[in-house]
C-alpha cells in the first residue's frame, strides 16, 4: 500500500481527512475560547465588586 492509496482511502479520503481536520480545529479552538470567556467573566465580576465597594 502506498502513501497516496492510504490518503485516498478508497475514495473516502477527503471525507476522512476533512473530518480529522475539522475535529482538530475545534479541539484547538475550544481551550482558547474557554480561556477568553473565563477572563471576560472575571473582569465583569471584578467591575461589579468595585462598583459595590464604591457604593459603601
Amino acid at each position: 500500500m502506498s502513501l497516496s492509496e492510504f490518503l485516498y482511502m478508497g475514495g473516502y479520503g477527503l471525507y476522512v481527512w476533512g473530518s480529522f481536520g475539522v475535529t482538530a480545529l475545534f479541539m484547538i479552538m475550544e481551550p482558547i475560547l474557554v480561556h477568553r470567556r473565563r477572563r471576560a467573566v472575571l473582569q465583569r465580576v471584578s467591575r461589579i465588586v468595585r462598583m459595590k465597594e464604591v457604593e459603601r
